[in-house]
């Protein structure tokens, strides 16, 4: 059966056009019919999905499950999140926001309400009629895709799959997963049933637009992707999305959703290890500022668009995807030769960094292993408290193997930095950013950018600063800032 076969069933195509909707609920007003190779089922949905009826489970409540779970309890509908770790869903449930993108008046409220529950497992699933699957992906140690999370979700799923329900996977992962991986689990279970895939149940992927930190676009209002394993899948997916965001692309299967979601993120990839191999040349070859290239390329209005040098990519996604991408091309013999490099670049450039803090560092009168270094931010971007492959966490650990004991970190959105190493992990102390703590280091070395960093104060009190993100404001002219890619020499020189 193809991805797109038809299953012969008939349905009424008189779809209901006058909709019942709860207040501040997006609703489909231009209503089209389900397609033929859907079913009664898919219309049940549909009606469901209208009238603000139909249960939502969300699984895995991180950065994107939990404002996907939030958004549609505050739209009305009855939601479930489920997660495995038992302390977030009983924060959840006493009403306790730990995501800064989410107001914590609206988390208290939905849960007071009782639009929003949480559970550590799938048990309620029966009276769930659409599922999102929204667990980590992350990469083995050969750097191959790690699907189990995925798995296991889709198998609490299945075994309790029944007529009438939506599986959308928005984990973002490798072209091919929904078909090859979700849809064979689902179909076993449902061959117990004799539950048939486009007519009983559905199957869709639309992947996560999630921007931890970007108050402009949140998921109410980014538009989204949605591709179904069947027509009448993507239908009612589309369906279920239009009742939280207003804009819903919908493409022919499941593998092109997938492919555009790394589309998306390896174009950064690809752009932003542009700019940091200009960066290293710029500092190699000296008296060009990198930064002063990309204001003056900006000014075409049209043909170009910038991305800025840094010490590494962080997130879930960025630094992940072109392996994805990788892996399934050397699955048919073809080699991803440019993205390959790209990521390589961009994983090189904590080397970068930790080699001019090296080399700051003897410019002071003191034994690298006796040096102090402060590591300012630790979340992977600005103003966020999110740490998922934070470059912070590369340079720690490459600092420490070069012998330097005394290492400490300051972040006002990071509570916490944990760093592995071979022998073993390690926490980092935090400090606050005052003049004595700064007066106190050798070397200070801007990670993350975050606003509510004193650049005045560091500046003036620490003795050496590397910048890694042009943090400071004509910072590259003091004697005492080193800024990546400015094209100087190396710092202390």
């Amino acid at each position: 059966m193809g991805p797109q076969g038809s299953f012969g069933a008939r349905i009424d195509f008189r779809m209901v056009h006058s909709l019942t909707t709860t207040p501040g609920m997006h609703t489909d007003t231009t209503a089209e019919p389900l397609s033929r190779n859907g079913a009664a089922a898919a219309q049940r949905l549909a009606e469901r999905l209208r009238g603000g009826e139909a249960r939502i489970g969300v699984v895995g409540l991180g950065y994107v499950g939990l404002p996907l779970a939030v958004e549609y309890a505050d739209r009305g509908f009855t939601t479930v999140g489920v997660d495995v770790d038992a302390d977030r869903v009983a924060r959840l449930n006493a009403g306790e926001n730990w995501n800064e993108d989410l107001a914590d008046e609206t988390v208290r409220r939905v849960v007071t309400e009782e639009t929003l529950t949480a559970e550590t497992d799938v048990g309620q699933a029966g009276a769930v009629d659409v599922f999102f699957v929204c667990v980590p992906t992350p990469l083995t140690a050969h750097k191959e895709p790690d699907t189990s999370y995925i798995e296991a979700a889709a198998q609490s799923i299945a075994e309790h799959l029944r007529p009438g329900q939506l599986i959308v996977l928005k984990s973002t992962t490798y072209p091919g997963t929904t078909e090859e991986v979700v849809r064979p689990l689902l179909e076993a279970a449902a061959a117990d049933t004799h539950l048939d895939l486009g007519r009983d149940y559905f199957l869709a992927f639309s992947p996560e637009r999630i921007d931890p930190g970007n108050a402009e676009y949140t998921t109410a209002n980014t538009p989204l992707v949605v591709g179904g394993v069947t027509e009448a899948g993507t239908q009612v997916a589309a369906l279920a999305l239009k009742q939280i965001v207003d804009a819903v692309h919908p493409v022919s299967t499941p593998k092109v959703a997938e492919m555009e979601k790394l589309l998306e993120n390896i174009f950064r990839s690809v752009n932003i290890a542009l700019v940091n191999e200009l960066a290293q040349l710029c500092d190699r070859m000296g008296g060009v500022s990198m930064w002063e290239v990309i204001d003056a390329a900006a000014t075409k209005p049209f043909g170009f668009m910038p991305f800025y040098p840094g010490p590494g990519l962080g997130g879930h996604c960025i630094p992940i995807d072109p392996h994805y991408l990788s892996w399934v091309a050397r699955r048919h013999d073809f080699e991803t030769s440019f993205i390959t490099l790209s990521a390589q670049v961009n994983e090189q450039m904590p080397f970068y960094v930790t080699t001019a803090v090296v080399e700051a560092i003897a410019s002071r009168p003191v034994r690298l292993q006796e040096a102090s270094v402060l590591v300012l931010g630790a979340a992977f971007k600005k103003n966020v408290d999110d740490t998922r492959h934070a470059p912070a966490r590369s340079v720690v650990r490459l600092l420490r193997e070069k012998g330097i004991e005394h290492l400490q970190y300051a972040d006002p959105h990071v509570d916490r930095l944990r760093v592995k190493t071979d022998q073993g992990s390690f926490d980092v102390p935090r400090v606050e950013v005052t003049p004595q703590t700064l007066a106190e280091q050798d070397v200070a070395v801007l990670v993350t950018d975050h606003e509510a960093f004193p650049y005045a104060t560091i500046r003036e009190h620490a003795p050496m600063v590397v910048d890694a993100r042009n943090g400071f404001e004509d910072g590259a002219t003091a004697e005492n800032v080193w800024l990546l890619g400015n094209g100087a020499p190396e710092p202390g020189a």
